[in-house]
């Protein structure tokens, strides 16, 4: 019988072994004593199974609350469990709440974290995934041989439709690829989800018919499930392409609601991330996660930046960044979003670390709070990119590039 493996990042004061068992048998068919029908062969077929133990070392002090115990360690160790594919099916809340459940408030742990999982190969026959990933992406912005170059409408709430309007026909204008919502920008009082949307498609689409590209823009239709819908219908009515959903938010079920209908590109974007990931012995890492996202179908996901400002480390920025673009269940990768106080100066180390193109690079004050205007704010992202696959230091770059140049004496010290 087909099974699904995870493996946990743990920190436990007690043998490292039995505290996996407990693992095992609260997230499969025990509980915390023997019950009536738990019988030898209902646990042989249906109970969870520790497959590997990798003890790592141990520290004084708990991560998090738990059992403490007197004069003992707190071992950590890298720990594999797998389930039988009968228990839950092709049904992705309940392997979630399998993988990610009750297990996070057993009192046996002081730590514990979802690194990693592998599902059969029959999730194929039950969930396509990324309908469009990074080749529709790159397809739809006519962008070959470079990252797409995006940004992100700014100040996040507050413009009105016509000055939304207003800079989308400046950013075009500059070049750009991709435009997209902030995640706080839904349907706001000043700015209509429904009037914003056919004002912005129509420059769009004016713009297409005149250059023959179109610019991608990702609508963040992050609502109720009707809702969404009713706003997904109004993006694809209107000739868009993409569609933004906060994921996190929306959850797995509602996420995948969407991606099911193939039409748009969706651009997940993880808001809630820190939460789910930012203590190291707490919560699920990316590679699991961005598995989870695929598994829903989802085209493009946030991956952070290099040299970014927030508190994740380029190290585990770069492991995002590879894992997005591993092959998945046979498809491709999907597009990693770079983003958060990216500029061009970041480019020659995202490209040293990851070898790729294959990305999706937002700049919002990188190209809008550029001194000598946003369109000089698009060429000069371009300008580092091409830098940086080239081999070319920034410093080289900057002597090419009088836009480039302008950045570095703006965002270098920033």
């Amino acid at each position: 019988m087909e099974r699904i493996l995870a493996e946990y990042y743990i920190e436990t004061p007690y043998k490292v072994e039995d505290a996996a068992a407990v693992l095992a048998g609260e997230q499969s068919s025990g509980t915390f004593v023997s019950v009536p029908g738990e019988t030898q062969a209902l646990k042989q077929r249906f109970a969870a199974r520790v497959e590997d133990i990798q003890v790592l070392d141990a520290v004084e002090r708990p991560s998090i609350p738990g059992k403490a115990l007197p004069n003992k360690a707190y071992a950590r160790a890298r720990v594999k469990v797998s389930w039988s594919i009968e228990n839950f099916g092709y049904n992705l809340p309940v392997l979630v709440s399998t993988l990610q459940g009750n297990l996070y408030e057993i009192s046996q742990f002081t730590g514990l974290k979802l690194m990693d999982l592998e599902v059969p190969n029959s999730f194929k026959e039950h969930y396509r995934g990324p309908r469009f990933g990074i080749k529709g992406s790159m397809a739809s912005c006519k962008v070959s041989g470079r990252p797409m170059i995006g940004t992100i409408i700014k100040p996040s709430i507050g413009l009105s439709v016509g000055d939304t309007v207003s800079l989308v026909k400046k950013l075009i204008g500059a070049g750009i690829d991709f435009i997209k919502d902030d995640e706080l920008m839904g349907s706001a009082a000043n700015s209509f989800f429904d009037d914003r949307v056919k004002a912005i498609m129509k420059v769009i689409r004016d713009n297409e018919q005149r250059t023959g590209k179109k610019v991608m823009y990702a609508f963040n239709i992050s609502d109720e499930i009707d809702a969404m819908q009713h706003k997904y219908d109004l993006v694809l009515k209107e000739k868009g392409s993409c569609a933004m959903v906060s994921i996190n938010s929306v959850g797995l079920t509602g996420t995948k609601k969407i991606c099911d209908r193939g039409e748009l590109i969706v651009h997940g974007h993880r808001n809630g991330w820190g939460m789910l990931n930012r203590h190291p012995l707490l919560g699920i890492e990316f590679p699991a996660y961005q598995k989870l996202q695929r598994l829903a179908g989802v085209d493009q996901l946030h991956v952070n930046g290099i040299q970014n400002k927030f508190w994740e480390s380029d190290d585990s920025v770069v492991a995002s960044i590879k894992s997005c673009l591993q092959p998945f269940l046979g498809g491709d990768g999907i597009v990693p979003v770079v983003s958060s106080g990216q500029w061009g100066g970041q480019a020659f180390e995202t490209y040293r670390r990851t070898r790729t193109t294959d990305l999706l690079y937002m700049a919002g004050g990188g190209i809008l709070a550029h001194p000598m205007g946003p369109q000089a704010g698009v060429t000069a992202l371009k300008a580092a990119w091409a830098g940086a696959v080239e081999g070319l230091s920034l410093e080289e770059t900057a002597k090419r590039s009088p836009e480039f140049s302008a950045s570095v004496k703006k965002f270098s010290n920033l």
